[in-house]
């Protein structure tokens, strides 16, 4: 029986080795050059692989671990996108508002 590998993470925390022993991560590299449109409809498509089954564990895995990278970049945009217009409503009540003379 072989054990999970306990090799620890680096600096940038990330392991060097698979934690469990002949499973290849899935790679997400691509990922934080994504569009928000393009992350959200792979991701899509990745939860509708995962909901019909079929995928071995290793795969399932996978995509699994990918469709969380994705995940999180959608959010990454969506918390961009909220952040801007927090700033444009900020300046648009500052506009509304005026300089006060006293």
């Amino acid at each position: 029986m072989s054990t999970p590998d306990t090799t620890p993470a680096g600096q940038d925390g990330v392991t060097d080795a698979p934690a469990v022993e002949g499973f290849s991560a899935a790679d997400t590299s691509d990922v934080s050059r994504m569009s928000y449109e393009q992350a959200r409809a792979e991701l899509v498509e990745t939860v509708t692989r995962l909901e019909t089954g079929g995928a071995g564990l290793e795969e399932s895995l996978a995509l699994w671990e990918r469709g969380e990278a994705l995940a999180d970049r959608c959010e990454a945009w969506l918390d961009g996108a909220r952040r801007k217009l927090q700033e444009v409503r900020a300046k648009a009540a500052g506009a509304v508002d005026g300089p006060t003379d006293d």
